[in-house]
């Protein structure tokens, strides 16, 4: 899949294409339902597939401490993007001029002027432009003015409700990785490269893996039995992962993800891994000392290992 980063870089080449437009936090099956129509539209007019998101997100950027939590970051809504196998993803900077533009102005500079669009799929729920005024019923009358196509897609439901990236929040919230899954269509993951921390695990004799998630708050946090991708080939490792501020150390103001894999000795730095997130063990707490952290870390350990019916090695 082609990225990319900003309206900027359009060129001539990507002029003529079927396009979508959305936030797709966490990519679930309604998402997945608008890219699996514009994909098919692709096919049938032999026009390559286009997404295009706003980062940050409008909510983020107005209101970056009441926004809801990221469910996917953007590296990990690409990855999930091209598994799809769409073509091209136009991710336009968010900010104050770009909040300023009128729903029609953007579709006439945007779809129209740079992108040449042919068709247009979009969810029954679009809202875009300067204070969310443009929506399907907009975005048609421009189309018969510019002589391009639109067809939207009708919502997908899940146990009588609509799938929402709000509904999967909450079931992310509530720690039900069942539902997330069934929302989502594959289980509930976070992904990114292993970054240098404060090698604490090491000197408390259980190595872990840090990333950075690149979220002002994540979805959800606690201790968590989880399965590692990205490390021995196609196969998932059991571990142990905590997300959130580790508040025994109290040296963060954003959000990590730690990972303990179980029976796993190698390097991880610079390494790209998935973390699949299986069963909450605990919540996130503080601990009065290091002791009673390392203490706590060795029951995870042994609570994940009769999660997956592991033994000690």
């Amino acid at each position: 899949m082609e990225f990319i980063g900003g309206l900027a870089r359009l060129k001539a080449q990507h002029r003529g294409c079927v396009a979508t437009i959305g936030a797709f936090d966490g990519v679930h099956l309604g998402h997945q339902a608008v890219l699996s129509h514009l994909l098919r539209i692709g096919a049938e007019r032999s026009l390559p597939s286009l997404v295009i998101t706003l980062e940050p997100l409008p909510r983020e950027f107005f209101k970056s401490h009441e926004a809801p939590p990221r469910i996917t970051t953007l590296r990990e809504k690409c990855h999930v993007l091209a598994s799809l196998g769409l073509e091209r993803l136009l991710c336009v900077r968010f900010n104050a001029a770009v909040s300023r533009i009128e729903a029609g102005d953007f579709i006439e500079r945007v779809f129209v002027g740079q992108l040449g669009v042919r068709h247009m799929v979009v969810g029954d729920d679009l809202r875009f432009g300067h204070e969310q005024a443009g929506d399907i019923d907009l975005l048609r009358r421009y189309a018969r003015r510019h002589n391009f196509t639109v067809s939207s897609t009708d919502t997908v439901p899940c146990d009588g409700a609509r799938i929402s990236s709000t509904r999967l929040r909450e079931a992310l919230k509530a720690q039900d990785f069942v539902l997330a899954e069934r929302l989502m269509g594959r289980p509930y993951s976070m992904r990114g490269r292993v970054i240098y921390g404060r090698r604490l695990g090491t000197q408390l004799g259980v190595p872990t893996a840090n990333l950075s998630l690149h979220r002002r708050r994540a979805a959800m946090a606690g201790v968590y039995a989880v399965e590692v991708g990205g490390l021995n080939g196609t196969e998932r490792l059991p571990g142990v992962a905590n997300v959130g501020l580790r508040p025994t150390l109290g040296d963060r103001e954003d959000p990590v993800l730690e990972v303990h894999v179980l029976d796993y000795s190698a390097l991880f730095y610079g390494k790209e891994i998935e973390v699949v997130f299986r069963h909450r063990l605990r919540s996130e707490r503080h601990f009065p000392s290091l002791e009673g952290l390392s203490k706590q870390i060795h029951t995870d350990i042994a609570s994940c290992r009769a999660y997956f019916g592991r033994g000690e090695s």
